[in-house]
């Protein structure tokens, strides 16, 4: 199943449901997010990815922690110009459209149908230019400096396009330009694995906020992802499984941030009070969180 930000329709059918799909209707007051969320999926997409495809006509190699991206979204790979992929680079530079990247979105947590989206950028190459260092931030410019230490190329985007099961949409290179990625890309893995390896608890908590019939058959509740906007639980059963967004309160744009939201979503939910696994599965206990209350800021319940 690929994944979908909680703005999809919420006219899902249950079809699409037996699937696997991102449930709108299982909270109330789920709300549509005011967000161009295929412009974000692929700006997030491109900066967290560590690889990705470079197609050069009928020519296809994978770069392997070798590109970075610009804040206006230009993409900078670092290719030897002497190999036969910078020859074909060189040979492209300057027509349009001639480059193509791919990149996959994959869930950062061990679960099945891993793939949220697919990322596809056409673009113009150029030989990079050091001026655009100027516009750039100390992040970006560490970016640039973790590349590998061999000729840096200007991939200008002039189509992007995201798949995401069924889903196929454009976007418009300008919008893709005044995008940022979610503000919480970069930590996203890092919060789920924290969330599920120290605070299943807090995990069986939250589930108590979704529809039980969505979990009745669930062999465990998983979180999956968390953005801006919130966060989705995966229900996993015998023959498919259910995304549902748990929507913040407010919009989130920091790990401190996250923090508050998970507390407003632990307040809302019923304390969960069983002793062993809620969805019939005997649970491995999670290892205890040695992070300062501070730093890691989840109560345990």
């Amino acid at each position: 199943m690929a994944f979908h930000p909680g703005d999809w329709p919420a006219s899902l059918t249950s079809s699409a449901l037996a699937r696997g799909a991102m449930s709108e209707t299982a909270l109330v007051g789920t709300r549509i997010l005011p967000t161009d969320h295929h412009a974000v999926i692929s700006r997030s997409a491109l900066s967290t990815a560590t690889s990705l495809r470079l197609r050069l006509g009928d020519t296809a190699v994978d770069l392997i922690q070798s590109h970075a991206v610009l804040p206006d979204g230009t993409v900078i790979l670092a290719v030897d110009a002497m190999s036969p992929t910078g020859g074909l680079l060189v040979a492209a530079r300057g027509r349009p459209g001639e480059v193509q990247l791919d990149v996959t979105q994959l869930v950062p947590v061990a679960v099945r149908s891993r793939v949220r989206a697919r990322v596809r950028v056409t673009g113009t190459a150029h030989r990079f230019d050091p001026a655009s260092l100027e516009s750039c931030d100390a992040d970006t410019v560490m970016s640039l400096l973790d590349l590998p230490p061999v000729a840096l190329w200007t991939i200008e985007p002039v189509e992007v396009a995201v798949t995401g099961g069924d889903d196929e949409a454009l976007v418009g290179t300008s919008t893709y330009r005044a995008t940022c990625p979610d503000p919480l890309a970069a930590v996203e893995a890092a919060h789920l694995q924290h969330l599920i390896r120290h605070h299943r608890d807090a995990v069986d908590q939250l589930t108590t906020l979704v529809n039980p019939e969505l979990t009745a058959k669930a062999t465990r509740v998983v979180p999956v992802a968390v953005d801006a906007d919130g966060v989705v639980l995966r229900a996993e059963a015998p023959d498919g499984h259910l995304d549902v967004r748990l929507p913040f309160a407010r919009r989130v744009t920091s790990s401190a941030d996250l923090t508050a939201g998970l507390r407003g979503l632990l307040a809302k939910a019923t304390p969960h009070r069983s002793s062993g696994s809620p969805h019939g599965t005997a649970a491995t206990p999670a290892a205890a969180c040695e992070l300062p209350a501070a730093e890691c800021g989840i109560p345990s319940v």
